[in-house]
């Protein structure tokens, strides 16, 4: 009973102290140059968020200028400029974490652990971190290039860290993820500065053989965008069951390529129809009985 009392009277005696505006005044004193250190501090930090900020932006406009001027390849400038910026908001974060008061070993030991386990969790978009690697390092294709893919085709418009995009000839975009185009075949049609248009035409078995050549020839010779120091090639290409096939080879820069080649077939059509050559088509012929 005697331990219940002493209890009952020190709780009493520390609410009565509580209660003393004296002592809360005195509480606040001593709490009041803490709060002002921690508000200045804070606002310091905000300011050197702002700052830090504004100068991992102007470092990494520089980066991208001075990448340029060297002649660096699009994607790759792209890709540099993203992991340089990470690797600064990282270096911002740690300072910041230091000024405030959290020991940057132990932050880092956070990251580290926190790494490993989206690493684990995420190893699919790793594969396509990876992948974008190869893609810069071995250069398959480079912004500005049109690739062909089992996934998709078009203009490359941006190679990132993770997802490469197409625009399509249709204006849509398609997204792509790196690991499989690193790990997949696929057609860069633009690679070469030239591109050769293969034509195919059949004619008839009775139509003229050497006049049907020479209208090929001529509608080849007179396209604007041929290049007049590659070969040009007229030929029989095979005597089919029910016609002849005539082909014709030009070159022509690539970004040419698809006009020039609807150009070709309109006027070889033209051509051998004011010329009375046949372009045989299937067709039934139906006998009725009377």
């Amino acid at each position: 009973m005697r331990n219940s009392a002493d209890i009952t009277s020190l709780a009493e005696s520390l609410e009565l102290e509580n209660t003393n505006p004296s002592v809360v005044m005195e509480a606040l004193k001593d709490a009041v140059p803490g709060l002002i250190s921690l508000g200045t501090r804070l606002l310091i930090a905000i300011v050197i968020l702002l700052v830090g900020r504004k100068v991992v932006g102007t470092l990494c406009k520089m980066l991208k200028h001075s990448f340029e001027r060297i002649g660096m390849e699009t994607g790759l400038n792209q890709f540099l400029n993203a992991v340089l910026s990470a690797i600064l908001y990282a270096i911002l974060v740690l300072i910041l974490a230091e000024y405030i008061g959290i020991k940057s070993t132990s932050l880092v030991a956070v990251f580290g652990s926190a790494g490993l386990a989206l690493g684990l969790a995420l190893q699919g978009s790793l594969a396509n971190f990876a992948g974008g690697v190869l893609i810069l390092l071995m250069k398959p294709f480079m912004v500005g290039d049109y690739i062909v893919t089992s996934s998709g085709e078009g203009k490359v418009l941006t190679i990132g860290l993770v997802y490469t995009k197409l625009l399509t000839a249709d204006n849509k975009t398609v997204v792509l993820p790196n690991g499989s185009l690193s790990n997949s075949p696929l057609t860069n049609v633009t690679a070469m500065d030239k591109r050769r248009v293969d034509i195919l035409v059949s004619i008839s078995y009775q139509a003229d053989l050497r006049k049907a050549k020479e209208l090929m020839e001529d509608v080849l010779r007179r396209q604007p965008a041929r290049l007049e120091a590659e070969e040009m090639t007229v030929m029989v290409d095979s005597l089919a069951d029910s016609a002849v096939m005539i082909g014709g080879r030009i070159w022509v820069p690539v970004n040419e390529y698809w006009n020039t080649r609807w150009k070709i077939l309109e006027e070889i059509k033209l051509e051998y129809d004011a010329n009375g050559i046949e372009i045989p088509y299937p067709q039934m012929d139906v006998h009725v009985r009377q």
